[in-house]
């Protein structure tokens, strides 16, 4: 049951459409958000063949600006903000100073030196502290933004199609982690070619009070493509196959960029010092002893986060993310295994081989692993 003392959920500007669609509402990190319209199998699969339209209102938007908003960027984070052209976005991340991952974010370049930080819901107002903190003193202000916002993605190989009958931009002149200042269906929008589900998309940042007409406008413009709205279920089994990591899953404060095979995002050779430098200088010397791998279930049984990974028998990993692959028909999982385990693994003999398993429940399911991510989308689309 609900705790009485806990606070009612926030609601986007969307609630209303989704509870007139029918969506199961969910209380995800302190927003009433749709969990499912109906099938999430059906969802995911409208996204990988047609469309899906998604509520991301959720998600913390931060403005950084000021004269030294690109310097104090650059201590904040791991990447090189001041390197971002004007619209363009980046993916990063803000670490302690120990290395562990507070979260991981984009950040877009905004005309006129101004950037925009957007931040997964659950850590927005630590991201926000921390951000103001590490700005103090360096030309730049920080301000939460989240409530000026809607956010609304379309993806999926025919979202620029149907985004197109609704903006005077060029969609195709647009590049991916690209953002342009755009009119989406007449209203005022920030349109990027960004996305969390493997395919190509764009998500529009545009006023509370101007969300309802945009999504509505969508879905019109996408009725005969396919297009239909897309619940949190589904966005996870997407990003799952994508290979794309989640907080909580396989990103925390106990991982570091280079566990989870996102070194790449760590600009050690950017000028001047950044919070976790010397901690994130000493992990990409040091051998890695664990890896995260992607993993198909030989069975039909799911591998679920917490789930222990076993090799020959013995523990050596645990199952950070975990579900049913509409688009391979198998169970797929990412999972940090020992270093050694996945060079054992990665050697072996395939599907005659189940020394790799998961244990499900007391049972050990034999599983093979892959190489991330489990889902490319077709070349052209």
């Amino acid at each position: 049951m609900p705790d009485p003392q806990s606070p009612a959920p926030r609601r986007t500007a969307l609630a209303a459409v989704h509870e007139g669609l029918g969506a199961t509402m969910t209380d995800f990190a302190g927003w009433l958000m749709p969990l499912r319209y109906g099938s999430e199998t059906a969802e995911h699969n409208a996204v990988r063949r047609a469309a899906g339209l998604f509520d991301l209102s959720h998600m913390g938007e931060l403005l950084i600006a000021g004269d030294g908003a690109g310097a104090a960027l650059d201590y904040a984070l791991v990447g090189e903000a001041s390197a971002i052209q004007p619209g363009r976005a980046r993916y990063t991340m803000i670490c302690a100073p120990d290395g562990g991952v507070i979260d991981d974010l984009i950040v877009y370049r905004l005309a006129g030196g101004a950037y925009l930080v957007v931040a997964n819901a659950s850590n927005a107002a630590t991201v926000a502290a921390e951000l103001t903190e590490r700005a103090d003193g360096r030309g730049a202000t920080v301000t939460d933004r989240t409530a000026d916002y809607a956010l609304i993605a379309i993806q999926g190989p025919r979202s620029a199609g149907i985004l197109a009958g609704l903006t005077d931009t060029d969609l195709s002149q647009v590049r991916y982690y690209a953002s342009y200042p755009a009119k989406v269906g007449g209203h005022d929008a920030l349109l990027a070619r960004t996305g969390y589900t493997g395919e190509d998309g764009f998500e529009l940042f545009v006023r509370p009070q101007d969300a309802v007409s945009v999504w509505q406008e969508l879905t019109d413009a996408g009725h005969a493509d396919g297009l239909v709205p897309a619940g949190l279920a589904a966005r996870d089994s997407l990003r799952l196959e994508a290979g794309m990591p989640l907080y909580g899953n396989e990103l925390g404060r106990d991982v570091t960029p280079f566990d989870a095979g996102l070194g790449r995002v760590v600009k050690l050779d950017k000028p001047g010092d950044f919070v976790g430098r010397a901690a994130l200088a000493e992990r990409a010397k040091a051998p890695a002893e664990r890896r995260l791998v992607g993993l198909v279930g030989k069975s039909r049984r799911v591998p679920r986060h917490g789930y222990s990974v076993l090799w020959e028998g013995e523990p050596c990993g645990t199952v950070t993310s975990g579900a049913p692959s509409p688009t391979l028909g198998r169970p797929i999982a990412m999972a940090y295994v020992s270093a050694g385990a996945a060079a054992e693994a990665g050697s072996a003999a395939g599907a005659d081989d189940d020394r790799l398993a998961v244990d499900i429940r007391g049972t050990a399911e034999p599983a093979e692993m892959v190489p991330l991510p489990f889902y490319k989308r077709p070349a052209g689309n």
